[in-house]
């Protein structure tokens, strides 16, 4: 019984310090100028790589279900995180090319 009841603690303390990371995320980029998000965007995608990297080496090694689960759901988020970090990235760079005079 003691050990489902720490494996239940040890659990609820690892969801805790998700929230606050997400709170403390969103107040963090909330407060970046628009100036600096093309940059921000660049080390998020590095970031996002190194989670990709993560998630195949943790669906490798998988021995539960739950493990395997975390690392497709780490893929999948960040795949999205890069492909969509690079699109916006396009997106800006297109701003600042100069017109085609016809």
């Amino acid at each position: 019984m003691e050990t489902v009841l720490g494996s239940f603690w040890e659990f609820r303390q690892e969801i805790f310090i998700i929230i606050l990371s997400v709170f403390l995320g969103i107040e963090v980029i909330s407060k970046v100028p628009s100036v600096l998000h093309t940059p921000l965007m660049s080390g998020a995608n590095a970031i996002s790589g190194v989670i990709i990297i993560g998630g195949i080496i943790l669906v490798g090694h998988a021995d539960t279900t739950f493990e395997w689960v975390l690392g497709i759901f780490a893929l999948l988020f960040g795949t999205l995180n890069v492909a969509g970090g690079f699109v916006v990235t396009d997106r800006m760079l297109e701003m600042f090319k100069k017109k085609k005079k016809k």
